[in-house]
């Protein structure tokens, strides 16, 4: 009796668990996202499939923002229904869902954005979870998608802005903020498993706590607003790099640069400005006044001379004429921006952009789009050079081809920004610190010795 018992107990341990494959296409929103929902599996006593072979359903997670970010989701779906058959689709697409059932007729369920309850509960109809939970399966900071050593830390979902070009609040809502707590518990918990880098997002970061009416909190006995100069000054706390992204240019980036200059956050501040022209920002439902925005830039490079600012722009809006694109290629020449990406004007359905008169010939846009990129990379790569012979902290990523430690110091974003290559065959792991010397740059990376090492 006792050795037919052991023998149950030994087949329920082996039991294969019900396995999930997931693809997670987007920005690093969508990122978080896909991780909130992981995790809740993995709490469930799912297995995480590491290819579709092995998985017995797939979860796509969508982007639907531009016309190519669509293309690429419906094109992974595809991919999903053809290798594996079973699929639910999720994500900012998952707002559609009558068109992708249209293509799609064979999906198992379709959520929109952020709709973590649904996605598992349709994943629950059609592959059941174990019969216990596997809670020793989930660490304390839940499942990660990026590496150990940095993480996004998403602080609210939805915008409240209406650009014109632009369907994120149909698709994700209006602004919700995270209670501050909750934020500042979730951090902890990331660094506690390793994270040195916290990026901190939303669609709309500098926007965090307006919905709340800036509450008043209380966290570790200290009284705080729900608001991110508050929070932002308790993250400085925890000993690790605080990175900001998504920052619309609202008046109180001029506290959030004061911060920067006093050490509290890494001196990097991500503004996507979207044009210089006053006449495209007032058809974007933009700020209009680039004069105050050159002004602002002066003002927050005087206060933080070391700040590295990064922002992106739209060429080929509706109505763009070469007067126009000139006075943002002006812009960028004035302000010396370190980083900066452009996308060309696509009529994604149900901006309301797509119903301004005279449209921008393709071929016009693409060639606007390579001049400033152009222009831009002149730039960058003067302030890049203008960093040789600087000692920098850089925190290695990991290691190249040729065997060398890539890293970022603090004036580099993982994915978007470019790296700093140290020539040195040193085995550092991933989430090291190390002291170099810029000795080279090109265009996108700077090249480094390791310093004060035997």
């Amino acid at each position: 009796m006792t050795v037919v018992e052991s023998s149950a107990r030994r087949s329920r341990r082996t039991r294969r668990r019900p396995a999930i494959g997931f693809v997670s296409l987007g920005c690093a929103k969508a990122l978080v996202d896909s991780e909130r929902i992981l995790t809740r599996l993995r709490a469930e006593g799912y297995a995480i499939a590491a290819s579709y072979r092995e998985a017995d359903l797939v979860v796509v997670n969508t982007c639907g923002f531009l016309l190519s970010a669509r293309a690429e989701s419906f094109e992974a779906i595809g991919e999903a229904l053809a290798e594996n058959g079973k699929v639910v689709v999720t994500g900012c697409l998952g707002a559609e869902a009558e068109r992708i059932r249209e293509v799609f007729p064979q999906v198992l369920a379709v959520t929109g954005p952020h709709q973590y309850d649904a996605v598992v509960e349709a994943i629950h109809r059609h592959l059941p979870p174990p019969h216990a939970p596997y809670l020793e399966l989930v660490p304390p900071q839940g499942v990660r998608l990026t590496p150990r050593h940095y993480a996004y830390l998403k602080i609210a979902e939805g915008c409240d802005n209406r650009c014109s070009f632009c369907i994120i609040p149909k698709l994700r809502g209006d602004l919700v903020s995270r209670p501050l707590p909750e934020v500042l518990a979730e951090a902890e918990a990331l660094i506690a498993s390793g994270t040195k880098e916290l990026i901190v997002i939303a669609q709309d970061t500098a926007a965090y706590g307006r919905d709340l009416r800036y509450a008043p909190v209380v966290w570790r006995e200290r009284a705080l607003t729900t608001r991110l100069v508050d929070l932002c000054q308790e993250l400085s706390r925890l000993g690790v790099w605080i990175r900001l992204l998504y920052l619309y240019p609202y008046p109180q980036l001029d506290r959030i640069v004061e911060l920067m200059a006093e050490g509290n956050l890494l001196p990097y501040l991500d503004v996507p400005l979207q044009h210089a022209s006053p006449r495209i920002l007032k058809a974007m439902r933009r700020p209009a006044s680039m004069e105050r925005m050159l002004e602002r830039i002066r003002r927050w490079r005087a206060l933080c001379p070391d700040l590295a600012i990064r922002s992106t722009f739209i060429v080929g809006f509706p109505g763009e004429t070469e007067e126009d694109f000139a006075q943002l290629l002006a812009f960028l020449e004035e302000a010396r921006l370190d980083r900066v990406g452009c996308f060309v004007f696509e009529p994604v359905e149900g901006a309301a952009a797509n119903a301004l008169p005279d449209p921008v010939a393709e071929e016009v846009a693409e060639d606007r789009r390579a001049r400033l990129m152009a222009l831009q990379e002149r730039i960058s790569a003067e302030k890049l050079r203008a960093r040789i012979g600087r000692v920098e902290s850089v925190l290695i990523d990991g290691h190249d081809a040729q065997g060398r430690l890539v890293g970022r110091s603090r004036f580099e974003a993982p994915e978007v920004d470019g790296v700093v290559v140290v020539e040195t065959s040193e085995q550092l792991a991933p989430g090291s610190m190390i002291e170099v010397e810029i000795t080279a740059a090109d265009v996108h990376d700077l090249f480094a010795r390791p310093i004060g090492r035997a």
